[in-house]
């Protein structure tokens, strides 16, 4: 016997396809991968020391809401975004994913629903499976850089089980960064039809051309959980240390024995999230601009392809773009079984995976400006030669 969850689980469209680069590399092809939002950004010197630096004869469990040292950590960090937060009011989690598959879990029955602006993050999907809740979309417009629609669009999705709004700035897989009246707006909204703000803020260093980035946080500090993770603003993606900040006295012991169940979160890497955090204006910055840059160049470089067209990412490190070809999935594919260039090929993440509203997406995909610039130019020529040799 198989359970229902387990057959209607959706597969990461960032993932599921990598049986294929795989065969590609056993046949000598280089593949740029463009697919996954995992930097090449070198992870700092000052996080490894902390790992490095973890010299206890016994690696014991830590408390299951992580070490008070981190959580510290986290506190002191919101302060230089005028944010005022407790030691208390942190969770460490194993990765942003868990933090919020713990806000699902502590606002949703099964059955339930969270409003979720699309195209989102594929990795909603199945935490909302996990959870056994619904995501119901409010879908976004590219000629608008997919930013929110008006509050009575917003509105008129909110049912007698909608539980709260899922909110993600700067944005995976747009790149949009909401502006602050955009934030107000979700905060009325949710105060109106008394719904919480899950409110995922991974990128909020990232934001570009002079942006501001507004934390959930600053307009609706009373019914947010503001989820969060060190991977990108660290460059630590395989630490998988994320957290869940919460001022609700009452959601906080809740979301205690969550943590519990899972016993707690991995021990050392919290000792290196600790440097990182303490000694962030060491390298944010530098990331910060790195990262426009590639912005800059990956999309110069898309506005020269015939028929595709993008958006323009105000943050983050990722874009939506729109190809002319049937299938993105089959396109993808495509370029690893049947194409290449001088032995080069690449790697997107079809944009279908990235929508819950079916049928929407198949001609979108989602490209991650990761690559050093070098990189990024030559996996978007091989774009361009693989549409038309696609379509031919």
């Amino acid at each position: 016997m198989i359970s229902k969850r387990a057959m209607v689980m959706p597969s990461s469209p960032i993932r599921k396809l990598f049986p294929y680069s795989d065969r590609a590399k056993e046949r000598g092809i280089k593949v740029y991968h463009l697919n996954i939002g995992q930097p090449d950004v070198p992870t700092p010197k000052e996080l490894l020391n902390g790992i490095k630096g973890f010299s206890k004869p016994v690696l014991p469990y830590g408390q299951s809401e992580g070490i008070k040292e981190l959580r510290m950590a986290i506190a002191d960090y919101f302060k230089r975004y005028e944010l005022e937060v407790s030691p208390e009011e942190v969770i460490i989690t194993q990765g942003g994913s868990e933090a919020i598959l713990f806000s699902m879990l502590l606002l949703c029955n099964p059955g339930d629903e969270i409003l979720v602006f699309e195209p989102f993050y594929a990795n909603y999907n199945g935490l909302a499976v996990v959870a056994g809740i619904k995501l119901v979309p409010v879908t976004t417009d590219p000629k608008e850089d997919y930013h929110l629609p008006k509050g009575e669009k917003i509105s008129e999705k909110i049912g007698d089980r909608t539980r709260a709004i899922l909110v993600c700035s700067p944005n995976n897989p747009t790149g949009t960064v909401y502006t602050r009246e955009e934030m107000e707006m979700l905060a009325d909204i949710a105060r109106k039809h008394d719904l919480s703000i899950i409110s995922d803020e991974v990128y909020r260093e990232f934001v570009f051309d002079g942006m501001k980035h507004t934390s959930a946080f600053a307009v609706a500090p009373e019914r947010t959980l503001l989820v969060d993770s060190i991977s990108k603003r660290m460059s630590a993606c395989g630490a998988r240390i994320g957290f869940v900040t919460c001022k609700d006295k009452k959601m906080l012991p809740l979301l205690v024995k969550l943590a519990q169940s899972r016993l707690c979160p991995a021990t050392i890497e919290q000792y290196g999230a600790i440097e990182g955090f303490k000694y962030i204006d060491n390298y944010i910055d530098g990331m910060r601009r790195e990262y426009e840059h590639r912005r800059n160049v990956a999309r110069g470089e898309l506005l020269k392809l015939p028929n595709v067209s993008v958006n323009n990412p105000e943050g983050a490190f990722y874009a939506m773009i729109t190809l002319p070809v049937d299938d993105s999935e089959k396109f993808v594919i495509y370029m690893l079984e049947d194409f290449n260039v001088d032995k080069k090929t690449i790697m997107l993440a079809p944009g279908a995976g990235f929508y819950a509203t079916e049928g929407l997406g198949r001609n979108e995909a989602r490209i991650a400006f990761v690559l050093k610039e070098e990189d990024i130019k030559d996996a978007i020529y091989i774009l361009g030669r693989g549409i038309k040799a696609y379509n031919s």
